[in-house]
């Protein structure tokens, strides 16, 4: 029997508004996703609100030291309880003043005394799970969902071994770009480097050999690994063991990086250089991406200030053109899913990646039975 190549996802998962949507539901509120970083939650009472596919949420530090999540909305009249980032004392609706502690249980509510049977203590906000992942804070709007180690398993040591210190690193830049694309179509570009000799000159002969580019499944984390450019090619000064981004371990000649399904990836660049992709669907056809960086002191360094600089203009510039353009195919009458490049053997020109995050995406939206 002929064998024949995998195919590609059909056009209709990037382009129609009712995958996208079923998405959210089967995806999205099933699975881990970034919340904060925990520098950002250190006090008592510091909180950080953000967004997870529409669900609006907010990550607090307790007054007995413990990080907690939950749904932005008042158990009232459904007021959002906190906007940006902050620090409370106690957590306050704007709308009626209804009173909650910072573990969520509702303290007092205005005239509430005078209704009977109104029973303070069996309201609280609605709670999510959340989890500390190298020193990031991490939510999952499903309660069943198992841990992270099981989704991402070994992912969590591989980063502490290969970036020393990575839990101690502070945010120090953001660089926000929205691209007009499916958020898969962006994910999938960053999931292989099949393209990147062709598409990415500056990281592929200056920051990468591409030559020794792999990408590995491991449970439902994507590893990258490959070594670093000869050091007279490198684009940027890689520091020794003593410098001040950098990690005093045997990865400083090698940038590897781990994507976290569905929308979250670690990279370390040659150096110890840590940087952060965060995807955010903002329609089926528009995706919000935010590249993060660190330092250990949180302070912007020359390296960052370089290095952040070159990967805008150039790996960030050349990947909008492409996910733009391959969603504009993706709307063509010319058209249907094609055959992937799946080699056995792995490796660079190998979309095996691309097949498990199909995979991964059938799964969800069309489960067994």
């Amino acid at each position: 029997m002929t064998e024949t190549p995998p195919l590609a996802l059909e056009p209709r998962y990037y382009t129609d508004p009712d995958i996208y949507r079923r998405e959210q539901e089967a995806i999205f509120f099933r699975t881990w996703h970034y919340a904060c970083h925990v520098s950002e939650v250190a006090a008592t009472g510091s909180y950080v609100a953000f967004e997870v596919a529409g669900e609006s949420l907010f990550t607090i530090r307790d007054g007995q030291g413990e990080l907690r999540s939950f749904y932005n909305v008042c158990k009232h009249r459904a007021h959002e309880m906190v906007s940006g980032q902050g620090r409370k004392r106690l957590l306050v609706c704007p709308y009626h003043a209804w009173t909650y502690d910072l573990d969520g249980r509702l303290r007092k509510a205005p005239n509430a005394e005078k209704v009977p049977g109104f029973d303070a203590s069996k309201i609280c906000l609605t709670s999510v799970r959340t989890e500390v992942f190298c020193g990031f804070v991490f939510v999952n709007l499903d309660p069943h969902a198992k841990p992270m180690s099981d989704w991402f398993p070994e992912a969590e040591a591989q980063l502490k071994e290969f970036r020393p210190g990575i839990e101690d690193l502070k945010p120090v830049k953001q660089v926000e770009v929205i691209e007009d694309c499916n958020w898969k179509v962006s994910v999938e570009n960053y999931s292989e480097c099949y393209h990147c000799k062709l598409n990415h000159p500056t990281f592929s002969q200056g920051v990468i050999d591409p030559e020794s580019y792999n990408v590995l499944p491991q449970g439902h984390c994507l590893r990258h690994t490959t070594r670093a450019a000869p050091s007279e090619a490198m684009t940027y000064a890689v520091a020794g063991p003593s410098g001040p981004d950098q990690g005093a371990n045997e990865a400083a000649q090698a940038y590897s990086s781990w994507f976290l399904w569905p929308a979250y990836s670690f990279q370390v660049y040659p150096g110890g250089v840590l940087n952060t992709y965060l995807w955010r669907p903002l329609s089926v056809d528009r995706t919000l991406v935010v590249r993060g960086w660190y330092t250990e002191d949180g302070l912007l360094s020359d390296t960052i200030e370089q290095l952040s600089e070159q990967d805008r203009v150039t790996t960030v510039a050349e990947d909008v053109r492409l996910v733009n353009s391959v969603q504009r195919g993706l709307n063509s009458r010319g058209y249907e899913a094609g055959p992937l490049i799946v080699d056995p053997a792995t490796g660079v020109n190998s979309e095996h990646s691309i097949e498990a995050i199909h995979d991964w995406v059938r799964e969800a939206l069309e489960p067994a039975g």
